[in-house]
C-alpha cells in the first residue's frame, strides 16, 4: 500500500472513529479548524499557480490585450464621456479582470472533480467547506496580483488616480472583493459541471453577458434602450460606477452601498449552494 493511501485510510478511520463515538469538537477548535484547512489548500492551489506559469501568463495577458485594444482601437470612437478615455476605461476593465479570473474558481474544482482530488479530500478529517473556501481564497490572491498589474499598465498608458490614496485603494480593495463573491457562482456552477471544459464554458455563459452589457467600456446613455435597463441593474454596472466614483471623483455613497449589497447578496447565495453541491458529491 502506498504512503497516499495509507494516508487516506487513516483519515476515513479517524472520521469513522469521531462520528461512530459521538466525539464533538470544542466550537473554536472546529472554527480554528476550518480556518487552517482552508489557508492550507489555498496555499496549494497558489503553488499550483506558480508550477503553472502558463495559467497565470494567460490570465494577465489576457486582460491587458483588453486594456490595449479598447483604449487605442475603440478609445477614439467612444462618446458620452467628459474624461480622458483611459481614466474612464481603467475601472471597468479591473471589474471585467475579476469577473473573468472568477471562471478559473469552477474550471480548477472540477479539474479536481474529474481527478478524483475531490473524493480525497472529503477523505480528510477537514472542513466540508475548507476545499471551496481555499480555492475562492487563493482565486482572490491571483486575482489581487493581476489587478494591480492592471493598474501599473494603466499608469503607463496614462491613466492616473484622480481622488486620492486612499478612495484608490478602497477601489482595489472592492474590485477584488466584488471577485471572491464572483468566485461562489463560478464555485457552483464548477461543481455541477462535468469536467474542466464544460465548467469554462459554463462560466462564460453567464460572465460574458454580464461584462459587455454593463458601463465598462461605454456609457449606458449610449446602448439602445431596451439594454438600458438591463445595463442598470447589472451588478458590473453597479461595481464599475462604484470605482470610478472613487477613482475619478464624484459621488460613492450610493453605488458603493449597492455594490456592497451584491456582494453579500451574491455570497450569502452562491455560498450555501456551493457547499451543498460539493456535500452531494459522493
Amino acid at each position: 500500500m502506498s504512503d497516499s493511501e495509507t494516508h487516506d485510510s487513516a483519515a476515513v478511520l479517524f472520521r469513522d472513529t469521531i462520528k461512530g463515538s459521538n466525539i464533538k469538537l470544542p466550537r473554536h477548535s472546529q472554527f480554528h479548524n476550518g480556518v487552517s484547512d482552508a489557508l492550507t489548500l489555498a496555499k496549494r492551489n497558489l503553488i499550483r499557480y506558480i508550477r503553472l506559469p502558463g495559467l497565470l501568463v494567460f490570465s494577465t495577458i489576457q486582460p491587458i490585450i483588453f486594456l490595449v485594444l479598447f483604449t487605442f482601437v475603440f478609445g477614439g470612437a467612444i462618446r458620452g464621456i467628459h474624461t480622458k478615455y483611459i481614466d474612464f476605461l481603467i475601472p471597468g476593465i479591473l471589474i471585467q479582470t475579476v469577473a473573468f479570473g472568477s471562471t478559473q474558481t469552477g474550471v480548477g474544482l472540477a479539474d479536481d472533480l474529474q481527478k478524483g482530488l475531490i473524493q480525497r479530500f472529503r477523505a480528510l478529517p477537514m472542513a466540508r467547506s475548507a476545499v471551496l473556501a481555499g480555492r475562492t481564497l487563493a482565486d482572490t490572491v491571483r486575482n489581487l496580483i493581476v489587478v494591480l498589474l492592471m493598474v501599473a499598465v494603466g499608469y503607463i498608458l496614462g491613466f492616473r488616480f484622480q481622488n486620492g490614496l486612499l478612495p484608490a485603494l478602497s477601489a482595489i480593495a472592492l474590485a477584488v472583493l466584488f471577485g471572491f463573491a464572483l468566485s461562489w457562482i463560478s464555485a457552483f456552477t464548477g461543481l455541477s459541471a462535468k469536467d474542466a471544459e464544460t465548467a469554462g464554458v459554463a462560466s462564460f455563459v453567464w460572465i460574458f453577458p454580464i461584462t459587455f452589457a454593463s458601463a465598462a467600456f461605454v456609457p449606458v446613455s449610449t446602448m439602445a434602450g431596451w439594454l438600458q435597463a438591463f445595463a442598470k441593474a447589472n451588478p458590473i454596472t453597479n461595481a464599475v460606477d462604484t470605482l470610478r466614483a472613487l477613482t475619478l471623483g464624484g459621488p460613492v455613497e450610493r453605488h458603493f452601498l449597492y455594490t456592497l449589497m451584491w456582494i453579500v447578496g451574491i455570497v450569502g447565495v452562491f455560498a450555501p449552494m456551493a457547499v451543498t453541491k460539493y456535500k452531494a458529491k459522493s
